[in-house]
């Protein structure tokens, strides 16, 4: 009887342990403030990686960041590389034929065109001039659809190496999304400045996982949803982007909605 007993408790042992959660390894490029970037300590830092971390504790996924290179982020995703993608990543046609989106957590943005201060461009006959833009992104497929035409497109891999070569004139113009190029532009000391009204370019920005991940992907979607309602999502966009609020019910909102029924209202009585 005895010879059983050991075999009868390993068994035991092994259906009663807990089996430890797979880790959710979360790409990020860790060189686009205030988006993701690596904080005087060497350590990621930024709205993509506080949201992160409140979206894992949220749906109850242990998650860990790992910084990647932009150009190779999506490879890399799909070679099982990592999990999820958080990087400031629009959401596009042309990426959504190879991942899948979770719904956005920052809405759809302008993308700005700077210059250093006092420059004047004909942006409707842009010609001549070279256009810096990070590769592989949004702005650099538009630039190649409709600026390349008499101008010349300078790719760069990291978005930094952009700002240094328009400060140091060696491009005229830089596209970027606006929460990138916001204090940028803002903390040139009047060096730079934006021109023109800006583009639309691509849809808001999501987390980037494989196709086959329906499951997580579910899990991300609830936990943005609960976040967002909950106001978690606006108040770091708050923190990092001075703008909002986009997704919560705020007082203020609220009245301004309450206005502006009531002006629609008396304009429909005056009638």
């Amino acid at each position: 009887m005895k010879k059983f007993i050991l075999p009868v408790a390993l068994a035991l042992s092994v259906l009663t342990t807990p089996v430890m959660a797979e880790k959710i390894r979360i790409a990020t490029e860790g060189a686009y403030a205030p988006w993701n970037f690596l904080d005087d300590d060497g350590k990621l830092a930024g709205y993509e990686i506080d949201l992160g971390r409140a979206l894992c504790v949220e749906a109850g996924l242990d998650c860990e960041f790992k910084a990647n290179e932009w150009d190779s982020i999506i490879p890399n995703l799909i070679a099982g590389n990592y999990n999820v993608i958080m990087a400031g990543m629009s959401i596009t046609k042309e990426r959504a034929e190879k991942i899948s989106f979770s719904d956005e957590y920052y809405p759809v943005t302008k993308s700005m065109m700077a210059a250093e201060s006092g420059k004047t461009f004909d942006l409707d006959n842009l010609k001549g001039v070279k256009i810096g833009v990070q590769g592989a992104t949004v702005q650099a497929d538009w630039l190649n659809a409709n600026l390349a035409d008499g101008n010349t497109i300078k790719s760069f891999e990291k978005p930094d190496q952009s700002v240094a070569d328009l400060m140091a004139g060696n491009i005229d113009l830089l596209l970027a999304g606006d929460g990138y190029l916001d204090e940028i532009v803002a903390s040139s000391k009047g060096k730079l400045e934006f021109v023109g009204p800006g583009y639309d370019i691509g849809g808001g920005v999501a987390i980037g996982m494989r196709q086959a991940d329906k499951e997580l992907t579910g899990k991300f979607n609830a936990a943005i949803a609960t976040l967002k309602a909950n106001g978690t999502v606006d108040t770091l966009i708050k923190k990092y982007f001075k703008k909002g609020p986009y997704y919560s019910v705020t007082m203020d909102s609220l009245k301004a909605e309450i206005a502006a029924l009531a002006a629609r209202v008396k304009a429909l009585e005056s009638k």
